[in-house]
């Protein structure tokens, strides 16, 4: 074994050698000179250190093709996105650590007809320029009846705009209440001191009354807000006042009345079984002078933050230095402007957006489902126990936190593999698969499996 080893490596051809082999030619072609030399070296210096701690090896391990295919997957590896796309098999839509809303066709589309260059910025009737939100004003305005929409990169950035703009030195009257923590240490107070504005609580952390604000106007009040309690709630002894209530005192006293949804509805969710969440149209229609929301939540589309409402704070805050921080580019615009022109016809979201189109799955529809893949798995593993179970499926993104909606799953159990080992090789399948861990079971939740991600699933579990 010894005398084969060193006779490979004496066999062991030249990083100069190998640049003249034609298949190595190819690699040149198409990742470069440097990539291809740092790719055949690593190849080389692999197999060195495997012949001499003598490791089985044949007698093609020396042949440059051989070497040539190392290192081609070596740069491929190094190629390789770091973002990919995966199978949400955890039953939460709006999943944040998987970009949160699966964008619509008609999103998808419209990001492709953009990445060359597009009229951003310039009417082509004038040929002047113009702002980049005119893709959006007459949509957006028309769907929610408001006079004027900006869009900014999220709706913290909306939040810290607004405030900057609207309060600095002043006061932001807002309820104990309502004062949040969400995900990634997103923290109200915080967005407040950074933008200047000076935090008035009012009420306590159950109960507020309109009273409250009331007394709390002043010469130095900037803003009344309300904000969207996102991933909590309080029941039992509590009160917090009506957008409507809060906006007649805001006119009373000549003071903007802010309202943070959060996600945003642009639609009511009890048309798919869900409780009713607050929509943006309501917030506007009670009397709201701004109404922000994130869009890529419960509208379904690109990170983003949308503010819309009256014509002339819109006005302040475009003119604002921080907007052109916070502004949005071309691909983000024309996804949403995609994503929402779908809003036009709600009667149709179900079968034109897939957030709705999950959100509206029924109990049957996914029983068969899942009933269908679990067939198929019990082919590929006959040792595994594959079963359909029912479950609960949440929206995710902060909305309806406390809504399970009854969903079917498949559970996996494997003899030979722990639920955490099966989840993570799942995770590193050719397309990943994220599941979800319940009673050392694999959970492939049916809320947000979609049809065509039956192959991968399979592909996924072959793979093992």
């Amino acid at each position: 074994m010894a005398s084969r080893s060193q006779s490979l490596l004496r066999k062991l051809p030249s990083v100069d050698a190998m640049l003249k082999e034609s298949v190595v030619q190819e690699m040149l072609t198409d990742y470069g000179h440097d990539e291809t030399v740092a790719a055949l070296r690593a190849a080389l210096e692999t197999l060195r250190a495997a012949l001499l701690a003598g490791e089985p090896a044949g007698a093609s391990a020396a042949d440059s093709t051989a070497i040539a295919a190392a290192a081609r997957r070596i740069v491929q590896d190094a190629h390789r996105p770091h973002l990919r796309r995966v199978v949400n098999a955890t039953g939460i839509i709006l999943h944040t650590g998987l970009g949160r809303a699966f964008m619509p066709e008609a999103a998808r589309t419209a990001l492709s007809t953009v990445t060359g260059y597009c009229n951003l910025q310039q009417d082509l009737e004038t040929g002047q320029r113009d702002q980049r939100e005119d893709c959006l004003r007459e949509l957006v305005c028309g769907i929610t009846g408001a006079e004027d929409v900006l869009v900014v990169n999220n709706n913290a950035a909306a939040t810290l705009l607004v405030l900057a703009a609207l309060a600095r030195g002043k006061e932001a009257v807002i309820s104990r209440g309502e004062l949040i923590e969400i995900g990634g240490s997103f923290r109200l107070p915080d967005i407040m001191q950074e933008s200047g504005a000076i935090l008035r609580e009012v009420g306590t952390t159950n109960k507020t009354h309109l009273r409250d604000y009331d007394r709390a106007v002043s010469p130095q009040t900037g803003l009344l807000l309300k904000a969207h309690k996102s991933n909590y709630k309080i029941v039992g002894f509590a009160k917090d006042v009506a957008i409507g209530d809060l906006a007649a005192v805001g006119h009373q006293h000549g003071i903007p009345v802010v309202d943070d949804l959060g996600c945003g509805a642009l639609v009511g969710l009890e048309r798919f079984g869900l409780p009713h969440e607050g929509t943006v149209q309501e917030s506007l229609a009670a009397g709201a002078d701004l109404v922000l929301f994130s869009t890529d939540k419960l509208i379904g589309g690109p990170q983003g933050g949308m503010i819309v409402g009256r014509r002339d704070l819109i006005a302040r805050l475009r003119s604002h230095p921080l907007y052109r921080a916070f502004r949005v580019c071309k691909l983000t615009l024309a996804a949403l402007e995609a994503t929402c022109r779908l809003f036009k016809a709600p009667d149709c979201l179900s079968q034109t957006h897939p957030v709705y189109m999950m959100i509206g799955k029924t109990p049957p529809e996914m029983e068969a489902q899942a009933g269908e893949l679990a067939e198929h798995l019990r082919q590929h593993h006959s040792g595994w126990s594959v079963t359909v179970s029912p479950e609960i499926s949440y929206l995710g993104g902060g909305a309806l936190p406390e809504e399970g909606m009854p969903s079917f799953a498949v559970r996996l159990e494997a003899p030979e593999l722990s639920a955490a080992t099966l989840a993570h090789r799942l995770r590193l399948a050719p397309v990943p698969v994220v599941a979800r861990i319940h009673e050392d079971s694999v959970i492939l939740d049916m809320r947000t499996v979609l049809p065509s991600d039956h192959a991968d699933i399979l592909a996924g579990v072959a793979s093992l």
